[in-house]
């Protein structure tokens, strides 16, 4: 790929090493998620129907609703003593929850004891999982620059769903071929290990360093001048503490993160009884079931990021979210007259195709948070938005599909797609104010920088202006409509439906 190309070694080195831990880590965070139908059943007490949704999204919830604190912890470690430290941490609590639940005993051994346990391994997970992913993305952010910043960064959201889709895998292997469950925990366990000290090779942003060494020469020149001692203060204390937070960016990006727990949620948990009660699925069926959607969702996410290298990051999220809310307007009705298992699976794969996620602009997202207090605010927004969505869209569609049926998801859905979209309007706000923002089709490749920077310098006006000054630009720009028109052409000339 061109934009991986077009990379330094050490940047492609550092970035090799996080999306390898990035999938690994996630790969030990999404097995119990995966297998949750089936290892429920071990640690938790037969229950009926009700109880058991209840505990089934205790089981879920409770790896995200302590992300908040981890997000605080694990932001100012990184924040304070670099990013490299809080990805390597990460990623070894991860292995140490892997290996505990790997012994632990079920519920015919020590009875409701090891449902606590679960939860408490669930909690530690998550916990680990907030800097992990977050810290890749910023990580990544730091060491490159646009347009090739924004499909390198995408494809970091790229490795959770290759994890997921391996998690998978592994649990559907196991189930075929009779083995116990425990080795799989044991395979997540070797792997966490594995990325925690390959992870130890990295070496620290070249933006964090500068920040630090502007820091220790104020700190100096402070000494120097023998000021009073109550009057100093850490250059990472001061100048954070001049560093205000916009408050509305920040709400912003929350509404964004707030979407994707409703569409996993949807795609991997919300059929899942309805696939048993109306079509007979056992626990294995589900497993293997949502291993293909894995599947669609890992070739969803990365057309979305090879998209980004040539059409700006915000313009997809617009469309992703325009499309996921006219779907989320017919989706009761649809769930209500699915024909088949077949029919949910193409819903389920809909979601997973357009959902309301930060992929692929999570770069802009970070660049809009200073550097100072960067990671605290992206791994706290994200914590936040996602214990909260995970616990009302667990614990709020059991209720509301009870009183409403499947018209409930309404309810959450419909004001979530809404914030979003604001969300993704006020980023776009804030690329135009820094010039950022692309000035003709939304590219990022070629046209929309050379737009962008011809027009900060007021040389050109308009569209058409900027493309006369610029050869290259207006080269690409037909090619790209030439290719288009030839498309469509190619469609209608074997346009199956045609009378």
């Amino acid at each position: 790929m061109s934009f991986f190309s077009s990379l330094k070694r050490e940047q492609k080195e550092a970035i090799g090493l996080l999306q390898i831990g990035t999938l690994l880590e996630y790969f030990d965070l999404m097995l119990y998620v995966h297998m949750a139908v089936l290892l429920n059943e071990l640690f938790f007490p037969k229950t009926e129907p009700h109880t058991a949704a209840l505990l089934t999204a205790l089981t879920f919830c409770s790896t995200f609703v302590l992300r908040p604190f981890g997000a605080l912890i694990f932001g100012h470690i990184g924040d304070t003593f670099g990013r490299k430290p809080t990805v390597v941490i990460t990623t070894t609590m991860m292995a140490m929850s892997c290996v505990l639940m790997a012994n632990l005993p079920t519920y015919a051994e020590i009875g409701i004891s090891a449902a606590w346990i679960v939860i408490l391994c669930r909690i530690l997970q998550g916990f680990s999982s907030m800097g992990e992913i977050a810290g890749a993305q910023i990580y990544v952010t730091e060491i490159t620059k646009p347009p090739f910043q924004y499909p390198v960064v995408s494809f970091l959201n790229v490795m959770p769903d290759i994890g997921g889709m391996l998690a998978l895998g592994v649990a559907s292997l196991v189930i075929t071929m009779g083995l116990n469950w425990r080795i799989a925990f044991w395979v997540g366990a070797v792997i966490a290990i594995v990325g925690s000290v390959a992870r130890t090779r990295l070496r620290e942003t070249p933006q964090f360093l500068d920040m630090k060494r502007k820091n220790t020469r104020k700190t100096k020149e402070e000494r120097e001048d023998n000021l009073k001692k109550s009057e100093k203060l850490s250059r990472f204390g001061k100048f954070i503490k001049n560093q205000t937070i916009n408050k509305k960016t920040l709400l912003a990006y929350f509404f964004i993160k707030c979407g994707w727990p409703i569409c996993f949620y949807l795609a991997f948990i919300y059929m899942n009884p309805t696939l048993k009660a109306v079509y007979g699925y056992t626990s294995e069926d589900i497993i293997f079931h949502n291993f293909f959607l894995s599947v669609v969702g890992l070739f969803a996410s990365i057309l979305w990021a090879m998209l980004s290298f040539k059409i700006y990051p915000l313009k997809l999220l617009a469309l992703k979210a325009i499309t996921f809310g006219g779907l989320s307007v017919l989706l009761p009705m649809l769930i209500l007259k699915a024909p088949n298992p077949y029919f949910i699976f193409v819903l389920q794969s809909l979601i997973l195709i357009f959902p309301l996620d930060s992929m692929p602009a999570m770069a802009i997202f970070v660049k809009n948070f200073h550097i100072s207090k960067r990671f605290t605010m992206i791994v706290f927004g994200f914590a936040l938005a996602h214990a909260l969505m995970y616990v009302s869209t667990s614990f709020g569609l059991v209720y509301l599909t009870e009183f409403f049926g499947h018209y409930g998801l309404w309810v959450i859905i419909l004001p979530v797609t809404g914030a979003f979209l604001w969300g993704v309007h006020h980023f776009k706000n804030l690329e135009r104010a820094s010039g950022s923002f692309p000035i003709l089709l939304g590219m990022t490749g070629v046209i929309g920088p050379c737009l962008n920077k011809m027009k900060k310098n007021k040389k050109v006006q308009s569209a058409p202006e900027a493309l006369h000054h610029d050869k290259k630009a207006k080269l690409f720009f037909y090619g790209l409509v030439l290719l288009l028109v030839i498309i469509l052409a190619i469609i209608i000339a074997f346009w199956p439906f045609k009378s």
